[in-house]
């Protein structure tokens, strides 16, 4: 197998088996930082020297036969909204934050106590609000699949699914309270997981919607994902989700909201999708997905993300209201119009709706649509306020929904579109149903294959 195509589970039994060291994988991604991120621009800080170091440190515990956790020695991108000790947080913004933000909360605690190594913080949209990965400040990262283009990555997770198809990190801490994870999984051609609201800590990590925020991953394939996710969902390490068999698995596919709009090369590779699917026995059940409407509006309209952000801003940073990318500036000024009882009244509303779309889960196993129902668009076709507002409301049109109605959800790769953009089938379960989805995303890996066998290699020359 290619090296470049090793699993998590291959780099860590090798490096355990001194067959590969942690300063020479490392090493690799530095190279690869250094050949391609002057056209990328994936990262806001890279910190190759103190991840080196780091590697070095992990090599001489691994060689006393020292084992602590399954990250240990793999090389990991962190969003620059986490505290990471050391780095500084911008959160997108034009200055860093305070240095109390740099401390590790729960999550990035759990990396490092197994000693995953850091190599850096990858650029965000400013306080990730927003679905394309646009950043005014910093400059937008590149879609490494748009070599003659200046393509959007997807956001507000910017740089990190660039990070994995760069090869400059293994593994990518995103988050996701509208599609921040799954959209710029789905428009690099990776896989990325939001997990269930609650189930992992969001302390530590910069705010945009107290009530949405989720903490996730973007992994090159489902089985890294699981793999990762098995040793961070807890510190006793448990195994990855086992692979669900798909003969006889209950797929529904909402016909309502996922499907309006679309590209038509987007939904003829997620039908070929679902139609393999069916050819090996699920049983795939086409329904109306109730509520998504009534939510979405609600959605449109600002939401509980826009109050939520406007109120942290207030509170915290009201010197960078001004000073804020106007494709998120305008929007934190027009939800300061909205009333208490206006917010109170959407978030019972959403509730509502989320408890009562729920009720599928009854009927069928898992929920199957296209993740993101438009190509990557390019900078230039999104300039201003004017023509970035609508591309942003469709890139996050399907991802949002899960949010709104408090499921988990991921993105994986089923092919490319027309303008040779990755595609991304997504699958969404009830609350606390992390494992199991990953599992059912496992089965249909193990269908139509991994994402570099599905999509090939972009050209990064």
């Amino acid at each position: 197998m290619n090296a470049a195509h090793l699993s998590l589970a291959e780099h860590a039994a090798r490096l355990r088996r001194r067959e590969l060291t942690a300063v020479a994988l490392v090493d690799a991604c530095a190279q690869n930082h250094a050949r391609t991120e002057h056209r990328l621009n994936a990262y806001k800080t890279w910190d190759g020297t103190r991840a080196r170091t780091a590697a070095e440190a992990v090599d001489t515990l691994l060689d006393q036969g020292m084992d602590l956790g399954p990250l240990m020695g793999l090389p990991v991108s962190v969003k620059d909204l986490y505290g990471v000790p050391g780095l500084p947080v911008f959160a997108g913004s034009d200055e860093a934050l305070p240095e109390a933000w740099q401390a590790a909360g729960p999550l990035v605690a759990r990396l490092q106590r197994q000693l995953g190594i850091v190599v850096g913080k990858t650029h965000t949209v400013e306080f990730a609000f927003g679905g394309l990965g646009v950043n005014a400040h910093w400059g937008t990262p590149r879609n490494p699949w748009s070599p003659h283009e200046h393509r959007v990555p997807g956001g507000s997770s910017a740089g990190a699914g660039v990070s994995l198809v760069q090869g400059s990190a293994l593994l990518a801490l995103g988050t996701d309270t509208a599609g921040s994870v799954r959209v710029p999984a789905s428009m690099t051609g990776q896989v990325g997981l939001k997990t269930t609201v609650g189930r992992w800590p969001v302390e530590g990590i910069v705010p945009l919607s107290s009530s949405l925020d989720t903490a996730g991953l973007l992994t090159r394939t489902v089985e890294d994902l699981a793999y990762a996710f098995a040793a961070l969902d807890a510190d006793s390490h448990a195994l990855p989700a086992p692979a669900v068999a798909l003969r006889g698995l209950r797929i529904g596919v909402p016909q309502n909201h996922f499907w309006d709009d679309i590209d038509p090369s987007i939904a003829a590779v997620v039908e070929a999708a679902i139609e393999r699917l069916a050819q090996a026995g699920a049983q795939v059940v086409r329904l109306p997905l109730p509520h998504c409407e009534e939510a979405f509006d609600i959605f449109r309209r600002g939401g509980l993300a826009a109050s939520e952000l406007a109120a942290y801003l207030d509170l915290h940073f009201p010197h960078k209201v001004e000073r804020l990318d106007p494709v998120v500036r305008d929007r934190v000024r027009w939800a300061e119009q909205v009333s208490s009882v206006e917010y109170l009244k959407r978030k019972a509303v959403l509730q509502r709706c989320g408890a009562g779309a729920a009720q599928m889960f009854d009927d069928v196993d898992v929920l199957l649509t296209p993740t993101v129902p438009t190509s990557p668009p390019r900078l230039a076709d999104i300039a201003t306020v004017e023509t970035y507002a609508p591309a942003n409301m469709k890139a996050m049109r399907n991802t949002a929904i899960s949010n709104l109605f408090g499921w988990c959800a991921l993105t994986m790769p089923v092919g490319l579109d027309t303008n040779r953009m990755p595609v991304g089938l997504q699958l969404m379960g009830p609350p606390h149903a992390d494992a199991r989805l990953i599992g059912i995303a496992l089965g249909i890996e193990a269908l139509i294959g991994q994402g570099h066998a599905l999509l090939g290699a972009p050209d990064l020359s």
